[in-house]
């Protein structure tokens, strides 16, 4: 089990490491099992909105890769075809964590679910999303 995890984290950082978005973002597969990954992001200024908190785009984006991150382990290519988030509170956090689980596999449509929270803390989300992917030949 832990040499098909290697190899399917190896292959999302090869994946993640072809989207410009998550090289600008610094993220990281920390994680990868079929239906589960979890990410990881350092925070820069940059990321922050005027209050200083993670912004909306960048959450949104976290939850949206993890999702589509967890159904490629299953299904390869992938393509968000809605998308749902729910901001739960202000995001601040060192380091967050973007952790993305199918609920449903299939054939034409994927239901999967994310949430991200902050590494090394009681694990409160600031965010949960749910996406509709659809496989891409």
């Amino acid at each position: 089990m832990a040499a098909l995890e290697s190899d399917l984290r190896l292959k999302l950082t090869e994946a993640s490491s072809r989207a410009s978005f998550n090289v600008w973002l610094g993220l990281e597969v920390d994680e990868a099992r079929e239906g589960e990954v979890a990410l990881s992001l350092a925070w820069r200024a940059e990321f922050g909105q005027y209050n200083g908190y993670l912004h909306a785009s960048i959450v949104s984006g976290l939850i949206d890769t993890s999702c589509g991150f967890a159904a490629s382990t299953l299904s390869g290519r992938v393509l968000a075809s809605q998308l749902s988030v729910r901001f739960l509170r202000p995001a601040v956090a060192d380091v967050f964590v973007a952790r993305g689980k199918v609920i449903k596999p299939g054939r034409q449509q994927i239901f999967a679910y994310g949430e991200i929270f902050a590494r090394g803390a009681p694990e409160r989300p600031f965010a949960v999303g749910d996406a509709v992917l659809v496989p891409i030949p």
